[in-house]
């Protein structure tokens, strides 16, 4: 059995790079694999390429607001639902239409599941709130 083919730092930076230029983002899962395990991150990158990044019958807009409510149900990384949301915001998506499909996690995941996705969107978007008027509040 032939030992695996080794990869060139440059060929892996090359690699890191392509992911930016097609996604538009880069997680730390992408950076760690691919100095582990190069040929497995292409891989499953096919995968994503195929389902996510191919146009096809869905338009890239629907395609993250798809992503951004999977990954709030999941309660994936913050870093990776963040991603999707700028992403979104960055082609077009308003923000009030990314908060519209986080809520979508409320009736089928719940309150927990959809207040991980609100709470990314709030810090993407710069959403502080409201806060009490002075002296509503009960004494402590």
């Amino acid at each position: 059995m032939a030992a695996p083919e080794r990869t060139t730092e440059a060929a892996k930076q090359a690699y890191v790079d392509d992911i930016v230029r097609r996604r538009g983002y880069v997680l730390p899962y992408h950076k760690a694999m691919t100095e582990a395990d190069l040929p497995v991150l292409k891989a499953a990158d096919d995968l994503v390429t195929a389902a996510y990044l191919a146009q096809r019958a869905l338009d890239h807009r629907t395609k993250e607001l798809l992503f951004i409510l999977s990954l709030t149900v999941l309660k994936a990384e913050p870093d990776h639902i963040a991603g999707h949301i700028r992403t979104a915001l960055r082609i077009g998506v308003s923000p009030q239409e990314v908060l519209e499909a986080i809520e979508i996690a409320l009736p089928e995941a719940g309150v927990v599941a959809f207040q991980h996705g609100f709470n990314v969107w709030c810090e993407v978007v710069g959403v502080t709130g409201i806060e009490p008027s002075p002296g509503v509040l009960p004494e402590s």
